[in-house]
């Protein structure tokens, strides 16, 4: 924002401010709390503390914010707590977005940095790597929690430890207690976590990197949530009319199991052997585009084959009751330009499911990468500069309560609440 626009709503941020930092003990931590946020709501290229000081004026004390951000001892979670609160009620959120994003850097002293895959890049390359839960609708979004990934390397019981990370934790101030957790369970964790703050969302939407992992889609089950992740095109499965049937007995051995007579399938040869006759045309939301719609913007549009199928693998049997695999939706988007289909999705909506419905869903993950461009290009997101686990999960936490405090900016002055993409 600029500096008159801020001014302009200056009262309306320390009020948001007052609310979701009541967890805060102390007074100084109250004011710096609320300083921080205007040094990232000031426009900036960087949103680091030192040149956040030299924006912020007579505010602008770089040691105190330094300490506000690196070492203060206030609980980022308690903050993030009142945030979901707040938002929930103006959102009205319809899923938990679960994804990940990069954390880009040069040297290698940064809490958890090391060599590894990135979509920020698209490469691997050298990088933290941070896992977020947001409250999504159709129309707003805010990331509610977040988790610093710890590779195997720092982790000094993992057999891949690497001795000068492992070395650098304490510097870091990497609790002892923090070992190695896969993002796919780190996600389960805060969803966890956010219901235990008393926000029920009974469905969540993922990308491939989570849901091509079936222990995290029957972690999902087993809380009893709905879900739409994406899946990769060599995901195997059963289609639902396949039968079991019992192999004959060859007299010795124990008695044969019932299987199913025919190997399982990818996901792609599936829908390919539905072929195109099966795809049907979905609009799912207006884009940001001049087109025909309503608002005078272009539809979002393509084609979609649903299929109900039987998803197969070890960790699915293992986890099933009888030899029968669980029917489930496949999802696949078949563009009428593509010679195959592109991407696909699985969920475990119930059968009378709708197609567009299916299609809704599984395209709301948009939000998630709505919110991460917003939070990196305009509020400093990857511009942390401090090294430590603490100040990295205060940074972050601080610039989801600022790009909170613009999509309500946004939401007061759209017709209808709605915020525009």
């Amino acid at each position: 924002m600029m500096g008159g626009e801020l001014a302009a709503v200056r009262c309306d941020l320390e009020d948001f401010a007052a609310e979701v930092f009541e967890p805060f003990s102390r007074a100084d931590q109250r004011r710096w709390g609320t300083v921080y946020l205007r040094g990232l709501l000031l426009e900036g290229r960087r949103k680091s503390v030192e040149p956040m000081a030299a924006r912020l004026g007579e505010d602008g004390n770089r040691q105190a914010l330094a300490h506000f951000i690196t070492s203060s001892p206030w609980d980022a979670a308690h903050v993030r707590a009142r945030l979901a609160w707040r938002m929930q009620q103006v959102i009205k959120p319809t899923a938990l977005i679960i994804d990940d994003t990069g954390f880009l850097e040069d040297g290698d002293a940064s809490a958890c940095v090391t060599r590894q895959y990135t979509g920020t890049a698209g490469k691997v390359t050298n990088c933290q790597a941070g896992v977020s839960l947001h409250l999504a609708s159709d129309t707003a979004s805010a990331a509610v929690d977040w988790r610093l990934f710890l590779p195997e390397s720092w982790d000094p019981a993992s057999p891949k430890a690497d001795p000068a990370k492992t070395a650098r934790r304490t510097q870091c101030g990497v609790p002892a207690e923090v070992g190695h957790i896969e993002k796919w369970q780190l996600a389960l964790d805060m969803i966890d976590e956010t219901r235990s703050w008393g926000i029920e969302i009974p469905l969540a939407v993922a990308d491939s990197g989570y849901g091509d992992t079936a222990a995290f889609r029957l972690g999902l089950e087993t809380r009893k949530l709905d879900y739409v992740v994406g899946i990769s095109s060599t995901t195997t499965a059963q289609p639902e009319e396949a039968q079991l049937h019992t192999p004959p007995c060859r007299g010795r051995g124990p008695r044969p199991q019932r299987v199913y007579p025919e190997p399982a399938r990818s996901v792609k040869n599936l829908v390919i052997a539905a072929g195109r006759k099966a795809a049907r045309p979905v609009q799912w939301r207006e884009g940001s585009r001049p087109g025909s719609g309503r608002s005078g913007l272009k539809r979002m549009y393509s084609r979609f084959v649903a299929l109900r199928i039987r998803p197969a693998g070890r960790e699915i049997r293992k986890n099933t009751d009888g030899p029968e695999l669980p029917v489930r939706w496949l999802l696949a988007e078949w563009p009428g330009h593509e010679t195959e289909p592109v991407q696909f999705w699985l969920s475990n909506l119930p059968a009378d499911t709708p197609l567009a419905t299916l299609v809704r869903t599984a395209k709301l993950r948009w939000r998630i990468e709505h919110d991460y461009r917003e939070m990196k290009q305009a509020l400093g997101l990857a511009h942390f500069e401090g090294r430590t686990w603490r100040g990295w999960h205060h940074h972050v936490t601080l610039v989801s309560v600022a790009h909170a405090f613009c999509t309500l900016q946004r939401l007061n002055r759209s017709p209808k609440g709605m915020a525009p993409a």
